[in-house]
This record gives structure tokens, C-alpha cells and sequence, in this order.
């Protein structure tokens, strides 16, 4: 199983979402986190499973929450490109590819 690493911008917007849903309702933020990190575990498991969207760019939906992460699979190590929110901004995280 490789690695999975986080970019910055990545990590940082996962957290901000968690920070929000956990200011709407008190735990929901830590359910976000922990549908976010059952993705991941799935993703380091099975990581061709995912659909490719661009390039070679894949993306896994979390359960519960309008949100993919999008990764690449690397040599070495997956890439988690983002944390996208699905309704808002499409495509913003094109120019960390």
C-alpha cells in the first residue's frame, strides 16, 4: 500500500470544512473528518478503484457530504490534489495539477 500525502491547499480546505460544519452543528465536523479519512483509507487500499475524471487525475466522493477528493497515484505515493467542495467553484484546483 503506498503512502497518501496531502497538498497544503488540500489539507487546509479539509480542515476549513470541518471547522464550518462543526460551527452548524456540535460533532458534525468531526463526522466529516472521519468520512474524509474512511475515503482516504480506501483509497490507499484500492486506488484504481476510483473513476479518472481528467488526465490521470481520480476522484472518490465521500459519503454524507457533497465533497471528492481528488487524487493521482504517483510512483511513489498518492497525492490528494483536494478537498472540492462538488457545488461550489468547479475546477478551481486545476492549476495545482
Amino acid at each position: 500500500m503506498k503512502p497518501v500525502v496531502f497538498l497544503p491547499q488540500a489539507e487546509q480546505e479539509m480542515l476549513e470544512a470541518a471547522r464550518f460544519y462543526e460551527s452548524q452543528t456540535v460533532g458534525l465536523g468531526v463526522d466529516y473528518l472521519s468520512e474524509v479519512e474512511r475515503a482516504v483509507q480506501t483509497i490507499a487500499e484500492s486506488p484504481t478503484t476510483w473513476p479518472v475524471i481528467e488526465g490521470e487525475l481520480r476522484r472518490r466522493l465521500i459519503r454524507r457530504f457533497p465533497f471528492g477528493i481528488l487524487y493521482r497515484i504517483e510512483p511513489e505515493e498518492i497525492v490528494i490534489i483536494a478537498v472540492a467542495h462538488l457545488r461550489r467553484r468547479p475546477w478551481y484546483w486545476k492549476k495545482r495539477i
